[in-house]
Parts: C-alpha cells; sequence; structure tokens
C-alpha cells in the first residue's frame, strides 16, 4: 500500500509526538481513514520529509510518532514568481496545480484589463484559500518540500511592483521575437500572464516600461491556463532542474529585468 504523503503546519521534532493541524488530521482521519499504527510521509515546509507513524486517530484529531528526518532534494534552484490573471471556473484552479507541479516558487493572482472576474471582501479571502488547499494538493502529490503561498490579487501596477527582485521578468506575447533561450541564466524569474484575449496593449507597454520583456513561446496562442505551465517547463529546463542549461547568447536587458506577456484565448 502506498504511504500518503500530508502536508501539515505543525512542528515536526525526530523522536517525539506532533498534532496534526486540522486540515491534515480532517484528510488522515475523516479521508483516508486511517488508523493507528499507519504510516505516514509528513512534511512541513522546513525543506525535509518527516516519516511517522499514528498513535491515535479520529475524524478531526490525528497524533502521531515523528520519526528520522530526510532530506528533500525536489525543490528546484530557480525561483519562479508566477503573476497570473484571474480566469473562471476550474481554469484557476489547472494553472495553480501545474505551476505548484512546476515548481513554482509564490503565485499573484491579477486583476487585469480584459479579466473578467472580480474578487472582493470574503470572496477574495474564500478563494485564496481555495486556491492554497489546491497548492498543498498539488505539493502533496509532486513530492515537493515546500508548498509555494497564494498571495493576495493584484492590480498590475501592484504587480509591477512586487516582482522588482527577480532578475528576469517575462510578459509571453506571440506577436514577438524575442526566444527565451537568449536570456542569461537568471536565479529568480518572474512570468506575467493575460487573461483570455492576452493583455492590453496598454498594459504591454507599462510592463515593458518597467523593465518587462515580451517573449514567445512559438508560432500558437496559448490559453491562460496552458501559457505558465508551457513557460515554467521551458524556464526549468533551460535555468533549472529540468534537464541541462545551455550558454547564454545574449545579455539581461538594463534594468536586469524582462517581461512575458503570455496572452490566452479561448477555444
Amino acid at each position: 500500500m502506498r504511504i500518503p504523503r500530508i502536508y501539515t503546519d505543525s512542528a515536526l521534532t525526530e523522536g517525539g509526538t506532533a498534532a496534526l493541524d486540522d486540515n491534515a488530521a480532517q484528510h488522515v482521519g475523516r479521508v483516508l481513514r486511517m488508523q493507528p499504527g499507519q504510516e505516514l510521509l509528513l512534511f512541513n515546509g522546513d525543506g525535509n520529509d518527516y516519516p511517522a507513524t499514528i498513535s491515535s486517530a479520529s475524524k478531526k484529531n490525528v497524533e502521531v510518532q515523528v520519526g528520522t528526518p530526510e532530506a528533500n532534494t525536489t525543490e528546484s534552484p530557480l525561483e519562479i514568481v508566477l503573476g497570473q490573471t484571474l480566469s473562471k471556473g476550474d481554469r484557476m484552479d489547472y494553472a495553480v496545480q501545474k505551476a505548484v507541479e512546476m515548481g513554482v516558487t509564490r503565485i499573484v493572482p491579477l486583476s487585469t484589463e480584459r479579466c473578467d472576474v472580480k474578487l472582493k471582501g470574503d470572496r477574495e479571502d474564500k478563494r485564496l484559500r481555495h486556491w492554497q488547499s489546491v497548492a498543498i494538493s498539488a505539493a502533496e502529490q509532486c513530492g515537493r518540500a515546500r508548498v509555494p503561498e497564494i498571495l493576495p490579487v493584484m492590480t498590475v501596477s501592484q504587480w509591477l511592483e512586487h516582482s522588482r527582485d527577480c532578475e528576469v521578468r517575462l510578459v509571453l506575447h506571440h506577436r514577438t521575437e524575442h526566444a527565451l533561450k537568449s536570456i542569461i541564466p537568471p536565479e529568480r524569474v518572474a512570468l506575467m500572464i493575460g487573461p483570455e484575449g492576452g493583455l492590453s496593449p496598454e498594459e504591454i507597454a507599462q510592463a515593458e516600461k518597467e523593465g518587462f520583456l515580451p517573449v514567445a513561446l512559438g508560432p500558437r496562442v496559448l490559453r491562460t491556463e496552458t501559457a505558465p505551465v508551457a513557460a515554467m517547463a521551458l524556464c526549468q529546463w533551460l535555468w533549472g532542474d529540468i534537464g541541462s542549461c545551455p550558454t547564454p547568447t545574449v545579455p539581461p536587458s538594463r534594468s536586469g529585468a524582462h517581461v512575458i506577456d503570455i496572452e490566452g484565448s479561448a477555444t
């Protein structure tokens, strides 16, 4: 039987006993219906995996005996900050889930000019909690050591300010001749993804003014939930832990930042 891998925000100490936080406990006790004596693999974002054995379990409370931690080496050396324009239905869930699988560091939902999703107050808080849950499940499934943080919704201006600490900032844009492979390998990358129909010309110009570099992934227009997956896969291949890094041929821009306008289109 496969040993479940569970995220908990509880402190974990080798040889100690730990009570799982509410979400983890309910998943183990209510959903998986696990019993005392069964084994788990826990992680809490400190970079380790912790083998554990359930000592007591109910539908709401689970206590475990923690074993010897094992270093988790699945985190990419490349930090990726994703600015993902809000989208309807399960498209945003898909983007969050796949971004976590591709090694994203943090995700910033964006409210852009052509975005048809508006979130405020309690509704925004509820969606943020939901997306964080999606991120946790994805991290559990793909074996990551850390769960990426889902930040509050930002405007384009707020996002441009927030991403300034990234050496390379990209906005995916299919009407450009810039290619990812021409960029010197960075340690931190910011990706800006537009909504269905793409970012407006004004938003692209604003991003470029702040140092973002428009980059094309290929001749085809990608949907808004597909674009981040394709872009991050390429970034990880070029500069991260998927494949090897090629020798750079073009230096970064004067500002040290680049923007990618990834336009999506519904079909």
